[in-house]
């Protein structure tokens, strides 16, 4: 099975394992989330790039066919699901800026 490893939620707090003695500040939250997707676009970055050495390791018959599609596939589908995160961002940002106060 293919797992997506490009977001990992282990890292996430969720509500039953965040204390009240845990507080952090907006600044604090906005570093935590800038290196979150910092770290899913260079996981993205590294998926393209395996899937080209995998191309040029094909055209020298190093590996099989299958082994390139699967790497062009997995990297496809990062780029997609980071261009859709991209778009839902972009489209919450536009309904906040219609918020009237």
């Amino acid at each position: 099975m293919i797992e997506n490893t490009m977001f990992q939620t282990s890292a996430l707090q969720t509500p039953s394992n965040i204390s009240l003695q845990n507080k952090t500040t907006p600044s604090d939250t906005i570093k935590q989330f800038s290196s979150y997707l910092e770290d899913a676009i260079g996981q993205v970055a590294q998926q393209e790039k395996n899937a080209h050495v995998m191309s040029t390791e094909f055209v020298k018959g190093n590996v099989n066919v299958d082994q390139v599609m699967i790497a062009s596939e997995q990297a496809l589908l990062s780029l997609q699901l980071t261009n859709q995160v991209r778009n839902k961002v972009i489209e919450a940002y536009q309904e906040i800026m219609r918020i009237q106060m």
